[in-house]
């Protein structure tokens, strides 16, 4: 986790690049505020939604279990986590 605002968590993945995770995206539930879920330097599992036309990159947590890590199925079938994507 990088930084915190009001509409949401901006969010580093693959080392270099930045993504937001809209409080809509934090999780299942309704979130009253963004850092009732995460705080700055969590660490948590997202999912790439797309880019829009200026390239501002769209994540969320709400469909990633960050409980039980993406790719532990993989491990177990011998495949490989590529990152935190999801």
């Amino acid at each position: 986790m990088v930084k915190i605002v009001d509409f949401g968590a901006f969010v580093n993945f693959f080392g270099s690049r930045d993504g937001l995770v809209h409080v809509s995206q934090l999780a299942p539930q309704r979130v009253a505020q963004v850092k009732d879920v995460v705080k700055e330097g969590d660490k948590v599992w997202v999912k790439y939604l797309g880019a829009d036309e200026r390239g501002k990159v769209r994540l969320s947590m709400k469909v990633v279990d960050q409980k039980t890590r993406p790719g532990d199925q993989a491990r177990r079938r011998g495949g490989r986590l590529t990152g935190h994507r999801g």
